[in-house]
C-alpha cells in the first residue's frame, strides 16, 4: 500500500511517497499553489499515477500543541481532499520537521537557493517517515 505525505504551506506543498511495503518516505516533488481545484487535481494525478490508498498531512501546532490558524486552514483542505478524491487524510504532528529538513540539508553542505527549492518536499518526507514509523512499531 502506498501512502502520500503532504506538507501543506500557503505558497507550496511539499509531497513525498511511501515505498509499497511502507518502510521508507521518499521526496517526490514540491506542488506551487494556485487554487484549491488546480492543488488538488496535481494531488489526485500523483495518487493515480502511484496507486495511493491513504493520505498523511502534515498538522502544524504551536510548540505548546494547540492549534492555530494555519492549522485550521490545513484541516480544511484536507477536508476538501477527502470529499473529492475518496481517499482518507490522517493528520500528523509536523513541529520543528522544517527545522529538521533544513538542519539536514546544512549538514548536507546545499546552498541556501537549492535548499529553497527543496525543503517542503524535505519536510513531507520527514512527516511521512515519523507516521510510517509509528505504525511500524
Amino acid at each position: 500500500m502506498r501512502i502520500l505525505g503532504l506538507d501543506i504551506g500557503n505558497k507550496t506543498i511539499g509531497v513525498a511517497m511511501s515505498d509499497p511495503l511502507g518502510f521508507t518516505a521518499q521526496g517526490v516533488t514540491t506542488i506551487r499553489r494556485r487554487g484549491l481545484k488546480e492543488d488538488i487535481d496535481e494531488i489526485r494525478a500523483i495518487c493515480e499515477k502511484y496507486g495511493v490508498e491513504l493520505i498523511v498531512s502534515g498538522l502544524p501546532k504551536n510548540m505548546n500543541g494547540t492549534l492555530g490558524p494555519q492549522s485550521k486552514s490545513v484541516m480544511d483542505f484536507c477536508k476538501n481532499v477527502e470529499k473529492l478524491m475518496k481517499l482518507p487524510v490522517k493528520m500528523w504532528d509536523e513541529r520543528l520537521t522544517t527545522v529538521a529538513a533544513n538542519r539536514a540539508m546544512l549538514e548536507g553542505d546545499l546552498s541556501r537557493a537549492k535548499r529553497k527549492k527543496i525543503v517542503d518536499k524535505m519536510a513531507a518526507t520527514y512527516i511521512l517517515q515519523g507516521y510510517l514509523d509509528s505504525i511500524s512499531n
